[in-house]
């Protein structure tokens, strides 16, 4: 615990530029590589990139110069990205286009085509292209473009791609040389023990042919080495599993390391050099584990491998003479050198243990230990069965997981399976690495092997169960299956349709706590499964954005596990916490209002506070806890949605009936006319008001006339009294059948109750990622390019300063029920009561002015929520135009709805791993398969068969363009070039 509240301690939190350059895999710069004082100013800019002639192929994102690099994300920041070097751009062109559209062409070093559309005012883009311009210069001063030939001619995938075959003449079909047939040229692209001792697993059953013939007709169209572009299909193909030969060069550029073995040649061989002959403690320790390294691989059997090895951990520790030399950092490097060449694998390992994996392979292992804490509340959290059994057996998990997160796998399963976690690990990208090994594929196998995990009795059991599983990754799934199918779905396999299905590998495990919390629920009531799913989303966000307090969420989960006979803890919310889920599901509990002050125009969300909220979460609060579960909130929210006209009056009527006896005092009439008033506070017009108005006076009418009179006093002349008697607060006023007749009674109320109450809740999806809302008008680009949160707010509050100030100032509110948009009210119905019941409320406030609507217009950003409207004529307001109404309508339409967060808990101490022992697996060894390889590689069905092996759980990616947008994109593909 020590270790790691000492880690936090020093833990600071990463600027905007750091965040940035990880994401796109820029790694830091050796000291003194790069002279600081002539680095380019770095800048982003919004864009759209286009590659080919197809239209799916154009993206809208941002693109970022980061000298000595040009970088680009689409929107979502998963479906396209590239890191370019700059010295890798051979021309840049600007197009001949339509006015108003500025667009470059940008040719690189393979031959490779990218249009790019800036989107920012001309002033923006004039000055990225001036730095664009500036750092490309730099770039040739320093003599980095000139470097860049005999670079590539590193990389296997110039060969790949340069033969007319799939692989050259002297490579066998796993990928490894046949030095029995002579070649016609030298070899001077990289590469691994592979090339000499062959490759891990058996060719045929790994569809290394398919794989290559697939990834040679991608690098082809998409860049190869340092200008790779990774579009959707690129995490189709990393996903099915990386070809052998190609796989060393992919885990390089994925990484980022491949920009360090290029800003850096002979810096290895320099770096050995130096050090030749010295000796150290990380040496001697390097030492005695050189042979414990893979031993069952041939190419550690060899001198060859163990001196290769030997070299880059020997390397490392120089470079970094701090950490010198960790344990497990051998089983590491061991693997990675099968793929790639030394100095490849020293610039990789740099990689690995200073940015993918801090903390690892230091002498504390903090990094591994705060993982493994977070990966223990993770169990707990989605697995609180196995959890519970592994405490009343004082099962360790650290005793397994530490060693399977120090070695990525590859000491605790078979090669071949290992590393096809491990191009996951670099596939996802650093934001999401926790999540792709750890907090994902453990998780699976721990569902997999649910039912044998609680038969476990100790810490024994736990780890031969592993080693069992982990053997049998090759074997059939179904084997007893009549579905031929079915039964060729390996163990493997199936754990990665669980990882990713259930655990979310490229998103969040909170999917699979989504699927858990939903199946544990006692009823849906009458949601759809999907339904209750978007509950779940917004009941999520609103506990990211107010965390309930500890007292009233013992541990972190929203469901029981339980069998009915014993309630187990759960997740409950507060009211303050509910204010915001209610305000994700319910048009009426937030404050939407459109801003217009003739510089910008944009939607400010706020969520509401009022009495009838905290009666609502009162009323569903069944158990009387303070509190409520999610199972509180589905039944709550079916209770009302799902009702017809009737039972929704009488829902309404018993949600304001306090003592629930079945009558409403005169006091909760009020409060019911009040809800009503707080319902309708944003709607257009005085029609609801009115509608209100005219509910209370019969209410209060009809109720007086059905109030019991006293019997008739003696008096002058036999006079009975006419006056009724004093009412208490506490007397009952007006039952349920009054209160359906005086709605009835109201075409507006009627409509309510039967159709806009139920309405007024909208279960809808959240997106991924909530996107920047668009801004337009004078400063709309600029505005969102650089603003952050607080900017923005200081910014809003600016223009609207400036904005009164010139009188453009407006707010107009959504409506909750919008049903009527035009200041006109609906006809009054005849009267279901008595005729002095029939009058209705004025329509002349409809023709007096627009003043009158003040429900839905106030004059200030920061003004409270407006007073209802019979208050109205105290306050003073500008009401907007028909046009402007229009325009407000047209953005409130393309506002989203909510958001989604995710959040992962941090938790306790970890203990101290345990030590490593590789077993060898008998599947590791390269094999020649019995089966005949046209029965695999027949034709182009097999490659498709490939990538259906992920297609269950992949996504679309949204391009993030209009079709007008696209039609552009396309027209600039055919552009020529301004002369």
């Amino acid at each position: 615990m020590a270790t790691i509240s000492t880690a936090l301690r020093h833990f600071k939190e990463p600027s905007k530029e750091q965040l940035t350059h990880t994401f796109f895999s820029i790694p830091p710069a050796l000291d003194g590589t790069l002279d600081k004082s002539e680095e380019v100013e770095g800048m982003e800019i919004n864009a759209v990139l286009s590659l080919g002639e197809a239209v799916e192929d154009s993206y809208a994102g941002k693109l970022h110069i980061m000298s000595p690099f040009l970088a680009f994300a689409s929107l979502d920041r998963k479906s396209v990205r590239f890191t370019i070097p700059l010295s890798t751009i051979r021309r840049v062109e600007r197009l001949n286009a339509r006015a108003g559209i500025y667009a470059l062409s940008l040719l690189t070093w393979h031959g490779m085509k990218l249009v790019v559309q800036l989107t920012s005012l001309r002033p923006t883009a004039d000055l990225f292209c001036s730095l664009l311009k500036d750092a490309l210069k730099l770039e040739l001063q320093r003599g980095q473009m000139k470097l860049v030939k005999s670079f590539v001619k590193t990389c296997y995938s110039e060969v790949l791609v340069s033969n007319s075959s799939s692989a050259p003449e002297n490579e066998r079909e796993d990928g490894s040389l046949d030095d029995q047939i002579p070649n016609s040229e030298e070899i001077t692209y990289h590469g691994g023990l592979g090339l000499k001792f062959k490759f891990p697993g058996d060719p045929k059953k790994l569809r290394e042919t398919s794989k290559i013939k697939l990834w040679t007709t991608y690098l082809k169209t998409h860049g190869r080495n340092l200008t790779l572009l990774r579009y959707p299909q690129y995490t189709r193909l990393v996903q099915v599993g990386l070809p052998n030969r190609l796989r060393g060069e992919m885990w390089e550029v994925l990484s980022g390391s491949i920009y360090l073995r290029f800003a850096n040649p002979g810096y290895y061989e320099r770096l050995l050099e130096e050090h030749k002959g010295t000796t150290s403690t990380s040496t001697e320790d390097i030492e005695k584990d050189l042979h414990r390294s893979l031993p069952e691989y041939a190419g550690y059997q060899s001198e060859v491998g163990i001196n290769s090895l030997r070299r880059v951990l020997q390397a490392y520790s120089f470079k970094n003479p701090e950490l010198g030399y960790c344990q497990a950092m051998n089983i590491l490097a061991a693997a990675i050198l099968i793929y790639m060449s030394e100095e490849q694998a020293f610039w990789l390992l740099e990689i690995l243990c200073d940015r993918l994996l801090p903390g690892y392979y230091a002498p504390s292992m903090h990094g591994t230990m705060l993982d493994q804490r977070v990966f223990e509340s993770l169990v707990q959290r989605c697995l609180p069965m196995i959890h519970e059994h592994f405490q009343e057996v004082d099962v360790q998990l650290s005793v397994a997981s530490l060693p399977w997160f120090l070695s990525l796998y590859i000491n605790s399963m078979p090669m071949v399976f290992a590393l096809r976690i491990v191009d996951c690990f670099f596939c996802m990208g650093p934001k999401v690495l926790f999540q792709s090994h750890h907090s994902t594929l453990f998780p699976a196998i721990l569902k997999i092997n649910g039912e044998k995990l609680l038969q476990i009795q100790d810490d024994g059991g736990f780890l031969n169960l592993m080693r069992d599983y982990f053997a049998s990754l090759g074997e059939s799934a179904h084997p007893d299956s009549p579905d031929p199918r079915a039964r060729a779905i390996t163990n493997f396999q199936e754990l990665l349709l669980v990882s990713f299905r259930e655990f979310s590998i490229i998103h969040s495990i909170e999917s699979f706590a989504k699927r858990s919390a939903i199946r544990n629920l006692r009823t849906f009531g009458r949601f759809t499964k999907e339904q209750v799913g978007f509950v779940y989303d917004a009941l999520y966000k609103a506990m990211c954005l107010v965390p309930p307090p500890p007292t009233s969420a013992p541990p972190p989960t929203l469901f029981t596990t339980g069998d009915g006979s014993e309630e187990k803890p759960e997740t409950r919310i507060e009211l303050k916490t509910f204010r915001h889920l209610l305000s994700e599901v319910a048009t009426w509990a937030r404050d939407e209002k459109i801003v217009m002050n003739g510089f910008q125009q944009r939607i400010d969300r706020e969520v509401a506070e009022h009495e009838f909220i905290d009666r609502l979460f009162y009323f569903w609060d069944v158990g009387c806890r303070g509190a409520l579960s999610f199972q509180d909130i589905v039944l709550g929210l079916d209770g009302v949605m799902f009702n017809d006209l009737m039972e929704n009056i009488e829902w309404f009527f018993n949600l304001h009936d306090k003592n629930k006896d079945g009558y409403l005092t005169k006091d909760e009439v009020l409060v019911l006319s009040e809800s009503l008033l707080f319902i309708f506070r944003f709607e257009v017009g005085d029609a609801y008001l009115g509608a209100v108005s005219r509910f209370m006076t019969n209410a209060f009418e009809y109720g007086d006339a059905l109030l019991p009179r006293p019997e008739p006093k003696e008096g002058e002349d036999g006079e009975r009294a006419s006056s009724p008697p004093p009412i208490e607060s506490n007397q009952p006023y007006l039952n349920l059948a009054t209160f359906r007749m005086v709605v009835l009674a109201d075409e507006i109320l009627e409509s309510f109750f039967e159709t806009d109450l139920r309405n007024s809740f909208k279960l809808v999806p959240l997106p991924e990622m909530e996107l920047p809302i668009s801004s337009t008008g004078l400063l709309g680009d600029i505005w969102s390019s650089i603003a952050t949160d607080t900017n923005k707010k200081m910014f809003n509050m600016f223009t609207d300063e400036i904005g009164k100030t010139i009188g453009r100032h407006q707010v107009i509110h959504r409506p909750s029920i919008g049903r009527y948009t035009t200041l006109e009210e609906p006809k009054a119905r005849e009267s279901l009561l008595t005729p002095s019941m029939r009058k209705s409320a004025s329509k002349s406030s409809l023709k007096s002015s627009a003043a009158a609507s003040t429900s839905t217009v106030s004059t200030a950003v920061g003004d409270a929520a407006p007073r209802p409207a019979s208050s109205a004529s105290s306050l003073t307001v500008n009401v907007p135009s028909p046009a402007q109404l229009a325009s407000a309508k047209s953005a409130l339409g393309s506002v989203p709805e909510s958001g989604s967060l995710s959040a992962m808990p941090m938790m306790k101490a970890a203990r101290d791993a345990a030590l490593m022992e590789r077993t060898p697996f008998a599947i590791d060894n390269a094999q020649d398969g019995d089966e005949d390889e046209d029965d695999f590689f027949d034709d182009d069905e097999e490659d498709d068969q490939v990538l259906d092996e992920v297609d269950a759980f992949l996504e679309a990616h949204d391009s993030g363009l209009t079709e007008a947008d696209k039609k552009v994109a396309q027209d600039l593909l055919k552009a020529e070039p301004v002369k």
